[in-house]
């Protein structure tokens, strides 16, 4: 026997069905597509999920719960998985190279699973508390480890509303005054002092205006 005799069973197969060839093989004139409605159009097939115009089914259930398109990208490594690998230092190319997390991921993170005897360097990749201890407890050493930035406090501060042109703040409660109440009535007291000088020699002009008239008329009666 011959590869080139070699022949499949009887029966096992059967010719591709020709649709639209004319009669003979049944499936001529319509093709097995039927008379008239949607599906005996061209392009009379809707999409997946597609119930007609009413709300699909996929979209009647409720939604739970969030799934992150990222969720493989970082998985976790146990103290175990890093045992049994023969390198010292730990980082994401060695797992990768070791077969410990996928060679599509960015990132890796440490946790405390299993037991940790062996020196070893982490380096570059995340790592959970208490992974942290077991790994110093094992005589080893953390470089460059992301660590997730500590959330800042935002202490809430009084709105302070400054006031309008030609008002006066109100004074705070207990008899203090209000911040720069003390400028205002120095200023107050300045345009005060102004306003009388210029009060006092408007009134001296007038008496050396009144003087000077009395002496022409003395004069004009000579």
């Amino acid at each position: 026997m011959d590869l080139n005799d070699l022949k499949p069973a009887p029966g096992s197969k059967h010719a591709r069905r020709r649709v639209g060839r004319g009669i003979g093989s049944g499936l001529g004139k319509t093709a097995g597509r039927g008379h008239k409605g949607q599906k005996a159009r061209s392009g009379g097939f809707h999409k997946i999920g597609f119930e007609g115009g009413q709300m699909p089914l996929q979209r009647r259930l409720p939604k739970r719960g969030f799934i992150s398109p990222t969720r493989d990208a970082t998985p976790e490594v146990r103290l175990s998985d890093i045992q049994k690998m023969g390198a010292e230092l730990i980082d994401l190319a060695a797992l990768k190279a070791a077969g410990v997390v996928h060679h599509d991921a960015l990132g890796a993170k440490l946790i405390l699973s299993g037991k940790l005897t062996r020196k070893v360097t982490v380096k570059g990749i995340g790592v959970s508390k208490g992974a942290r201890a077991a790994v110093a407890a094992a005589g080893g050493s953390l470089v460059d480890i992301k660590e997730r930035p500590p959330t800042p406090v935002v202490e809430k501060k009084a709105a302070q509303v400054a006031p309008a042109k030609g008002t006066e703040a109100a004074p705070a409660k207990g008899g203090g005054q209000a911040p720069g109440s003390d400028k205002r009535a120095e200023k107050a007291k300045a345009a005060e002092k102004a306003k009388g000088a210029q009060k006092e020699k408007g009134a001296e002009k007038g008496k050396g205006a009144d003087k000077g008239k009395g002496a022409d008329k003395g004069a004009k009666k000579d």
